[in-house]
C-alpha cells in the first residue's frame, strides 16, 4: 500500500472515533440535562396532587358558590378562610356542604 492510502485510512478511522465520541458525549449531555431539570424543577401538577381532602361547596350569603377542597379551609377566631397557594379569602358566613363536584 502506498503511504497516502495508509494515511487516508488512518485519518478515516481517527475521524470515525472522534465522531462516535462526540455523539456519545452529546447524548450523555442531553440525558444528564433532562435528569437534572426533572430533579431540580419538578412538575407543579405532581406536587399539587397531594391529598387535599374531600370536595366541598361553600354557599355564601349572597348566593354565590365556592368550590374547593376541605384541607384548603382554615378556621381562625371563629372565621372561615380559604387559604390557597397565593391568596387567602374570607368565607365567613358561608355554609359548607360536603358534596362531590366535577
Amino acid at each position: 500500500m502506498k503511504q497516502s492510502t495508509k494515511g487516508s485510512i488512518k485519518t478515516f478511522f481517527l475521524r470515525k472515533k472522534v465522531y462516535i465520541t462526540l455523539g456519545v458525549l452529546m447524548i450523555t449531555i442531553f440525558i444528564g440535562s433532562y435528569l437534572a431539570i426533572d430533579h431540580f424543577f419538578p412538575n407543579e401538577a405532581n406536587s399539587a396532587s397531594s391529598d387535599l381532602g374531600e370536595k366541598v361547596i361553600i354557599t355564601m350569603p349572597n348566593g354565590k358558590k365556592v368550590y374547593t377542597y376541605e384541607n384548603l379551609l382554615a378556621e381562625e377566631e371563629g372565621k372561615l378562610f380559604y387559604k390557597g397557594e397565593r391568596n387567602t379569602i374570607d368565607l365567613t358566613g358561608g355554609v359548607v356542604i360536603y358534596k362531590d363536584w366535577k
